[in-house]
Order: C-alpha cells, then sequence, then structure tokens
C-alpha cells in the first residue's frame, strides 16, 4: 500500500509517522508543502508537528499550501486522508473535516498518555480493533478541544462518525477522562464518507511495546487490510 507525508515548515512528527508507515510495510513517500503534485499514493498522512510556527492559529497557514488543493482532489475521489494532532487541525481548516479545535479547557500545552475508547470499527481506518475497545495513546497539544455546531454534533452522533472519545482506564467517559475539554470526550472524527479521519492522539507513537505500547499498531494494520 502506498503513502504520502505532508511535511510543512515546522510539522516535528513527520518523520515519527514515516517510520510507523515503513515499519508497517507501507511504501511511503514524503511530500513537501510546496510540491504541486501528489505521487500515486492509497493514503494520504497530513503529521502533527507545529506547521508555520502555529502562527495566526493552528493550522490556518498549512491550510492555505499548494499541495492542500491536491489533498482535496484526492480526498473527494475517494483517497484515504489520516490527519493527526496538528493534521486533524489543518483538516478542519480546509473544511475536509467539520468543527475546530479549540485551546485547551486549561490553557495549558498536555503531553501525556490518555485513554481512548474505539467508537466505530466498522471504518478502513479501525476495522482490527474492537468496539469500545480501550487504547492508551499519547497526546500532546495546546489546541484539542474539538467543537462543532449542535447539528453537526448530532449528524455525528446519528451517523457513527465518531472515532474514538477520551475515557478513563475502565472505559468511563467523563469529565474526569476528558483531558482538554473536548465537546462530548471526542478525540477522533471521520467525514461522512469515512474515508478521512482526524484525530488528535498520536497512533505513530504506539507501535513498540520497547518505548511504550503497540496501541496504535491497529490503524494502521486496518489500513493495509
Amino acid at each position: 500500500m502506498r503513502s504520502s507525508v505532508i511535511v510543512f515548515p515546522g510539522s516535528n512528527c513527520d518523520r515519527d509517522i514515516a517510520v510507523a508507515l515503513e515499519k508497517m510495510q507501507f511504501k511511503n513517500q514524503m511530500v513537501w508543502h510546496k510540491e504541486s503534485k501528489l505521487p500515486k499514493t492509497d493514503l494520504i498522512v497530513v503529521p502533527g508537528g507545529f506547521s508555520y510556527g502555529d502562527y495566526l492559529r493552528s493550522g490556518a497557514i498549512a491550510g492555505k499550501s499548494l499541495i492542500i488543493d491536491e489533498v482535496i482532489k484526492a480526498a473527494a475521489a475517494g483517497c484515504l486522508v489520516l490527519g493527526i494532532c496538528n493534521g486533524f487541525q489543518i483538516l478542519t481548516e480546509t473544511g475536509l473535516l467539520k468543527g475546530t479545535l479549540l485551546r485547551n479547557k486549561n490553557l495549558k500545552f498536555i503531553n501525556k498518555d490518555v485513554n481512548l475508547i474505539v467508537s466505530n470499527n466498522k471504518t478502513k481506518f479501525t476495522s482490527k480493533y474492537e468496539l469500545n475497545q480501550i487504547l492508551k495513546i499519547n497526546i500532546a497539544h495546546n489546541e484539542g478541544n474539538y467543537f462543532t455546531n449542535p447539528q453537526h454534533l448530532e449528524k455525528l452522533k446519528k451517523e457513527n462518525l465518531i472515532a474514538f472519545k477520551y475515557c478513563d482506564e475502565k472505559g468511563d467517559i467523563n469529565k474526569d477522562s476528558n483531558p482538554n475539554g473536548a465537546m462530548e470526550n471526542i478525540a477522533g472524527i471521520f467525514n461522512d464518507k469515512k474515508n478521512i479521519l482526524g484525530m488528535m492522539p498520536h497512533p505513530e507513537r504506539m507501535i513498540d511495546k520497547t518505548i511504550s505500547n503497540s496501541d496504535g499498531v491497529n490503524l494502521f494494520s486496518s489500513l493495509i487490510s
């Protein structure tokens, strides 16, 4: 399976995701943001980091990069797109995903491992997980507080477009298990066609038990399968 990782000035997780993809046997290419064409690809990854230093607003400048037009076209044609952390923010800036990521509720940067529950395992991103499986994944963000309007929130719930929610180690979803104040503990969402996933946690950091755990592996194995 072929993958392409978009690289922006300030990206600091692009190499991490490349290592994860290559470990999972993807044929990966790095694509600089000034490129006007995408290589033939099955998966586009918009990685985490601080694109353009998060000036103006997280993901705002990256969302206007030259390569983004090609990402939008590819997504419309059905290509799989994964946005992680700053990548999720960029996807909301481009309109590929609805909603926005606000400042964390405590107005501080958060970097820690958190528990997630798998809310939908009937997609190309999550098929190797069990429904309601609890994962431990790292987060590292300042603007991870997902917010959307009531109509879209209702649609997310009705059409099963919520991928992951923050929970505690028992799977309980409540304010205490919500690290950033995200609406209804939302950690990741799909678009209508479920070929785009945006998530704040970093699955690429959880692919090796020696340094973390392997809870991120099944996201990539889902895509491969």
